[in-house]
This record gives C-alpha cells, sequence and structure tokens, in this order.
C-alpha cells in the first residue's frame, strides 16, 4: 500500500462529509526515544491508515505528537494498536472537550528532527529531568496560593482567545523564543511555585525540563494541558478557573471552554474569538474576525485580500507566485483594513 496520500483535498473533503458516524478528535504525544523514526512513522502509517485515522502526527528521534480523528467505531482498535506499542503503552489520550468530528480530513505522519521546535542545542539538557505534573484538582489549590505564578506557554493568539485567570503571557510567535523569554521574565522568582501549561501538556512539559535546567527549583507542568484539565474539571465538579476558548491547531480553530470572550476582532474591535484564514489564498493570515466583518470583507482580512479574492483563479495564481502566506495576526503589526 502507498504510505502517503494521494488524493486531493477537495475530495477528501467532500469524502468526509459524507460520512455517517460519529469521529473522536484525539491528542497524545510521548518523550522516548525512537532509534529509527522513519521505519517507526511507515509501520504507523500503515496501521492507521486501515482504521481509517486522520489526522497530523510528528515522530522524532525524541517522541511522537499527534492530533488526530478516529471513527468513534474503530475506536477501540485504535487504542488497541497503540497500546501494543511499548512506549505507547497506557499513554493518556485527549479527548477533544469540543467536537464537530471534522477536525481532519487526512492523515499525515512526518518525521521531523524534534516534535516540538525548541531551540536547544545544549547537549547537557535532559528531557528525564522535568517538573512535577500536576492534575486539575492540584493545579485549582496552586493556583490559589497568590505566590504562585502561572505560565502559559502557547503562542499569542492562543493566549489572546483563552487562559487560565492570573496567568503570565510569553508573547511570542514561537515556542523556541518563549523558552528563553519565559527564564528571564521569571528570573527574579526562582524560589516560588511555578506552573507551566499549554494546550495538550507536550510543550509545558520541555518547558518545565528546561526551567529546571536553568536553575528554578519548584516548577509544574499541568497534565495533559488544558484539553485535560478541563474534562477532569468538569467530570470532577471543581472550578473551572479557564477562560474563553482554547485555540487547537486543526480545522475547528478552538474548542468552547467557558461562555466568555475575551478577545476582539482584529477588524472593527467588536468582541469576538472566532479565528479564521484570511481567504485571500496568497495570504490566508490567520486573525480574529467577527460575522459583520466576514461579511464585509467577504471572508478577507483587508479590503486589499477582498479584491484580489475577486480576481479570476489565473490572476490570482499569478499574484501568489513568490508570496510568503500563512502568518498569524501580531500584537506589534497593524491592524488589517
Amino acid at each position: 500500500m502507498a504510505l502517503h496520500n494521494r488524493v486531493s483535498a477537495a475530495e477528501l473533503k467532500k469524502k468526509l462529509a459524507l460520512e455517517t458516524f460519529k469521529r473522536v478528535t484525539v491528542s497524545f504525544y510521548q518523550y522516548a526515544k525512537i532509534e529509527d523514526p522513519q521505519a517507526f512513522r511507515d509501520q504507523l502509517y500503515a496501521s492507521l491508515f486501515q482504521l481509517n485515522v486522520f489526522g497530523r502526527i510528528y515522530v522524532a528521534h525524541e517522541g511522537i505528537n499527534a492530533q488526530i480523528s478516529v471513527p468513534e467505531n474503530n475506536f477501540d482498535a485504535f487504542r488497541d494498536t497503540l497500546y501494543a506499542i511499548s512506549f505507547l503503552h497506557g499513554i493518556r489520550l485527549n479527548v477533544a472537550v469540543d467536537d464537530d468530528g471534522k477536525s481532519f480530513f487526512v492523515l499525515k505522519i512526518k518525521v521531523r528532527e524534534k516534535i516540538v521546535a525548541d531551540g536547544i542545542d545544549d547537549p547537557t539538557f535532559d528531557m528525564a529531568n522535568r517538573g512535577q505534573y500536576v492534575d486539575a484538582k492540584h493545579f485549582n489549590e496552586l493556583t490559589d496560593d497568590p505566590d504562585t505564578v502561572i505560565v502559559d506557554m502557547r503562542n499569542h493568539y492562543e493566549f489572546e482567545v483563552g487562559h487560565f485567570e492570573g496567568a503570565i503571557e510569553v508573547p511570542s510567535d514561537t515556542f523556541r523564543d518563549q523558552l528563553p523569554m519565559a527564564v528571564d521574565m521569571l528570573k527574579d522568582q526562582k524560589d516560588k511555585n511555578i506552573i507551566m501549561y499549554c494546550t495538550g501538556g507536550i510543550r509545558c512539559e520541555k518547558a518545565s525540563a528546561y526551567m529546571l535546567h536553568n536553575g528554578f527549583k519548584n516548577v509544574f507542568h499541568l497534565e495533559g494541558g488544558i484539553i485535560e484539565y478541563t474534562n477532569k474539571a468538569r467530570q470532577q465538579g471543581l472550578p473551572l478557573k479557564f477562560k474563553g476558548k482554547n485555540f487547537v491547531f486543526d480545522d475547528r480553530l478552538g474548542e468552547r471552554i467557558s461562555e466568555d470572550i475575551i478577545s476582539q476582532c482584529h477588524q472593527c474591535g467588536a468582541p469576538c474569538d472566532t479565528h479564521t484564514n484570511c481567504l485571500n489564498d496568497g495570504c490566508h493570515l490567520l486573525f480574529i474576525q467577527c460575522e459583520s466583518c466576514a461579511r464585509q470583507y467577504e471572508g478577507c482580512c483587508s479590503d486589499a485580500c477582498k479584491e484580489v479574492n475577486r480576481l479570476p483563479e489565473e490572476e490570482r495564481a499569478s499574484l501568489r507566485k513568490g508570496v510568503e502566506k500563512g502568518l498569524m495576526f501580531n500584537k506589534s503589526r497593524r491592524r488589517r483594513k
């Protein structure tokens, strides 16, 4: 069998829309030593393809990072497939909080240098020396202490639409930039309890190890990230300390955690937390857009992109050549109109 998809995106999306069964969006990761990432990748692709699993998975010598969509009727077989792999046996599976089952439409498994791009090149850095896990109950207890520092290890556009009460933002577009920034921002608070969190746990776990590597003492990281925290807090009837929406890196672009809307439309300033990509294929800027501005700008980030998007496809294709796209709205950039 082919170990890569060969069907067009349009056809795959059409096929997904016609599915009559329910899908479950799941994420998981594991730091582990993988001797031959390519061979592991190929074997995993063959197994998951047979189970009709969609999603995005990164494999590296340091482990695996996955965000996927599994047919509900194949979920037990999927879990058994993972648990049959020694370093994934019993692994926690983070089930999405707010799921429409349409998060992915194709399976992509890629071999990367690292499962999280961190910029760390210090050979003495060791992921085995990482912070202490905290579950939802312990997290709430620790954060009731005013001397506890809560650190958000996600990107600025994730923090903007939702975060824990009192959390510190490390304002950056990339995790590799955040790590040294976090060390510098907290250098005078090394003796405090520091809790780091992220979406599913993978970034804050590495961040906790990096903080310990740089001389911090009482470092914790939220087990399973925001996703696991929300599920457990709801199951156990705990106060939910996360406000707003949890940004996710799939077609949903977010899952509702609380009804609070803490961000604004990037075009008109109205309360809004709906992320979208500019419909101009030569731009694809990720930004927040309310329904009114979506109508006014026809799903685009600016009048200029709206006009380009009205052009015939041949002209648009010509304009796209050599253009860098896939950017994100940044506080340092001016609002585009």
